[in-house]
């Protein structure tokens, strides 16, 4: 006779696969690869089609990765394909100034060799970065990959979670990891409030062509209007991330190359010599958006989806990329001890490590916007002498290049360079 007690029982401890991760993005790939170096079957819902992604210029953005973060793609066996597309970044350039008027004298300025480990970072486009990275992922058998769909139904109970797929398929697993971005899906199903604001800035992303070389140089100026970030790409190229007002963002969106161009000139300045663009132009509005919490009942949120904050350090991903090393830390430790990898303590590790650094960068990335995108004479003044102290001292330099190349902090295993 048969046991509907024991039939239950037993169909709580059937799963599809040990975590599910919503999300295929840089963060959701990364921490599939990561996770599945760690010994779990992971299976990630991607929106997208790969193919899609696949394309080569999928996506015009650029990204500056810390040292560390290079360090966990290096764990992970993905640095050897990935190098020949990776600018070092040698020296950082911080000034302040207005369109036109050149730069203040007052600056900062980071030279590499002040730090033992090398390039405070590396910069590398999107398109190479993702590439790398799904080809890891479609030659990985810990990683099943449905791509092309979305989850509507998110049921959590004391054992695991059920996703309900838009194609009327249904995944149960041990845990769920929300990596789909700002307006997390995951999270909000969860029950997982956020606060969130607009800058009323938005972000004009696009790559240049210069006439002479950068060195490895990286800039970011500071203007009224918020931040322009110049960073070096491989060859005669760099990344341009210009921060404007969305009204005048949006006219300057509109316009011809040419004309673009003619906008942006005063701002860069010409000791690149002639510029000309190189591929797509794009805008990105800016914003602040931090979770509540970063995780609920058989639930995790990482990169984005726990903490959206502001480029104006360069530490979007990177940030993400530290939620993923330490998630995969927390995860392969508790499986080694037998634990249940989705259990309430287990998550609580996690978000005890992460969320207050995260909070930390939420509230330094505002407060820095708020203060250099001004014109406000007074803090004007203040913030150059600030620089001028920074620059005068080598041992604050010293913390603010480590700070910049991810070195200080409780570093997970894998952005030590060691393995999980």
């Amino acid at each position: 006779m048969d046991n509907p007690c024991l039939t239950a029982i037993l169909k709580r401890m059937e799963f599809d696969t040990d975590i599910a991760i919503i999300g295929g993005g840089l963060n959701g790939t990364t921490l599939a690869l990561a996770l599945a170096k760690a010994g779990q079957h992971v299976t990630l819902i991607d929106a997208q089609l790969q193919t899609t992604k696949s394309e080569p210029g999928f996506d015009g953005r650029s990204y500056a990765m810390a040292l560390t973060s290079t360090r966990m793609l290096d764990g992970l066996g993905l640095w050897d394909a990935l190098s020949p597309d990776a600018q070092p970044m040698l020296e950082i350039k911080v000034t302040d100034g207005r369109a036109g008027d050149g730069p203040s004298p007052m600056f900062m300025h980071f030279d590499h060799a002040e730090i033992e480990e090398g390039p405070m970072g590396f910069m590398l486009q999107d398109r190479h970065l993702r590439r790398v990275l799904l080809d890891a992922v479609a030659a990985n058998d810990g990683v099943t990959l449905c791509d092309g769909e979305t989850v509507t139904v998110q049921t959590v109970d004391a054992a695991g979670v059920t996703l309900t797929l838009a194609s009327g398929k249904t995944l149960r697993a041990r845990m769920a990891v929300g990596a789909d971005g700002r307006g997390t899906g995951t999270g909000q199903r969860a029950g997982i409030k956020r606060t969130e604001w607009a800058y009323r800035q938005t972000a004009l992303v696009c790559a240049i062509e210069h006439e002479l070389p950068h060195h490895g140089v990286a800039h970011q100026f500071f203007m009224p209007p918020g931040p322009l970030a110049i960073l070096p790409l491989t060859g005669n190229r760099s990344s341009i991330v210009w921060s404007e007002s969305a009204e005048n963002a949006a006219r300057i969106q509109a316009l011809p190359d040419a004309e673009y161009l003619d906008v942006l000139r005063p701002r860069f300045g010409s000791f690149l010599g002639e510029v000309s663009l190189a591929g797509a132009r794009y805008t990105y509005p800016l914003g602040l958006s931090l979770a509540h919490t970063m995780v609920a009942p058989r639930v995790a949120l990482v990169g984005d989806a726990a903490h959206g904050v502001h480029p104006i350090a360069g530490q979007g991903l990177n940030a993400g990329m530290r939620d993923i090393a330490a998630l995969a830390e927390v995860i392969a430790d508790a499986a080694r001890r037998g634990e249940d990898v989705g259990s309430d303590a287990v998550l609580a590790r996690y978000q005890e490590w992460r969320r207050f650094d995260n909070a930390a960068l939420a509230l330094a990335t505002d407060s820095f916007n708020r203060l250099f995108s001004n014109d406000n004479p007074l803090v004007r003044m203040a913030r150059d002498v600030g620089m001028a102290a920074v620059n005068a001292l080598p041992g604050l330099r010293r913390g603010f290049m480590r700070e910049a190349a991810g070195l200080t902090g409780d570093l997970p295993r894998l952005m030590q360079g060691k393995q999980l």
